[in-house]
């Protein structure tokens, strides 16, 4: 289903009505959910992030309630992305620093820095397109690891000084974010450095789960943050290689059981690697020709844990145009009645597939989308370039969260 500014594919071998799968515990269970929550809420900083009701906009879109999960306060940081990269560096040095006797250091004291003579020995290396690498960065400066980061021509340098400011080294790569992905893989294989990825492959499968760990602590936070009686009926998350979809379906499936909300994956029309999956009914390869708006979702290669997921729990994928996202940014920024929100251009994808479904009544038959719907969507970021983030919405991000 297509109307120029939108694509819809039904995912026929979703699983309905069937508790979580033993085989995706194995992925993405329970137990490495609750570790990591436990884990990331003892850090430094911690606080869950807000989920505000967008009763205004709910109106306007024609659906009950929009409950939008704010993650542009994280940690400091702007972005969702702080739970998972940072999450994964302290696995990775659990896994790799030991005493001097051969025994493993407590990854508890790892976390507080009290080993970071031994974690300067190691170097962490990770691609991205701005928020991943933050966090990657952040968490290799809070536990005392060395850092490179990999960045693709189509990365903004106020994304890049974001980086550099935590300390990391940013390695510029020709190409796009999939070249940047193959040559940190490879300097860290001739080098014997440690590669941080938010996506997996064949060989490289550990990491990537924790990071998907690290991000379900969102959802955590907005089970009990939800209203008792409020429970979503449908969910609307970003794309990408699929590891923010793949953790947030998964953890909605850990706690709502039979009764999980419809997930519908929105992805740039630009960068359709997940619909294109779907479509094929397994994994593939898109050809990034043009750079999406949408920055951190210019992705052409799924994960490989975050598809076997998806392809049992994501109900439809969707791709929309890059022509929604700057309205609905400045909507979010300037609402009629809502508290205004700063979301970054990544940011408004899940709220951008709800909009352009919104439009057509076909769609919105086909996601069974009314008045009685309650919608989940995550606001990955926050403003995390605001030179662009003001050249778009026409205002400086403080103002907006003044």
């Amino acid at each position: 289903m297509t109307d120029g500014a939108m694509a819809l594919h039904h995912n026929g071998a979703v699983e309905t009505g069937i508790p979580y799968p033993a085989r995706l515990e194995a992925i993405l269970g329970a137990d490495l959910c609750a570790e990591a929550q436990t884990a990331i809420s003892a850090w430094p900083g911690y606080a869950p992030t807000p989920l505000h009701l967008l009763d205004g906009l709910a109106d306007q879109l024609g659906v009950g309630a929009i409950y939008y999960k704010d993650e542009g306060p994280r940690f400091g940081l702007g972005s969702f992305k702080a739970l998972g990269g940072a999450y994964a560096v302290l696995k990775l040095l659990a896994r790799e620093l030991r005493d001097p006797g051969g025994a493993r250091l407590s990854e508890g004291r790892i976390a507080k820095g009290l080993h970071a003579d031994q974690a300067s020995a190691v170097t962490v290396v990770t691609a991205t397109d701005g928020n991943h690498g933050r966090s990657v960065a952040w968490g290799a400066r809070m536990f005392g690891a060395a850092c490179r980061i990999y960045m693709h021509a189509g990365v903004s340098p106020g994304r890049a000084k974001a980086v550099e400011a935590l300390g990391a080294k940013v390695v510029w790569v020709d190409g796009n974010y999939d070249a940047s992905v193959r040559q940190a893989a490879q300097d860290a294989a001739d080098n014997g450095w440690h590669i941080v990825s938010d996506t997996s492959y064949p060989g490289y499968m550990d990491l990537p789960r924790h990071v998907m760990a690290g991000y379900s602590v969102m959802v955590a936070e907005v089970i009990e943050q939800l209203p008792r009686d409020a429970a979503p009926t449908h969910v609307f998350l970003q794309g990408g290689v699929g590891g923010l979809a793949g953790a947030v379906t998964a953890a909605l499936w850990h706690h709502y059981g039979v009764a999980r909300p419809r997930v519908i994956v929105v992805e740039p029309d630009r960068a359709p690697c997940l619909y294109r999956s779907a479509v094929e009914g397994r994994p593939v390869a898109v050809e990034i020709v043009e750079e999406t708006i949408m920055a951190g979702l210019s992705c052409g290669e799924v994960s490989l844990l975050a598809w076997d997921i998806l392809a049992a729990g994501a109900d439809d994928f969707m791709t929309v145009s890059d022509s929604w996202i700057a309205p609905l940014m400045r909507g979010l920024a300037n609402p009629a009645s809502d508290r205004p929100v700063v979301a970054g251009e990544s940011a408004v994808a899940g709220l951008a597939g709800l909009a352009a479904a919104s439009q057509s009544a076909a769609t919105a038959r086909a996601l069974g989308l009314d008045r009685s719907s309650r919608i989940l969507v995550i606001g990955t970021e926050g403003a995390t370039d605001p030179a662009i983030y003001e050249a778009i919405v026409g205002r400086p991000p403080q103002e907006i969260a003044a």
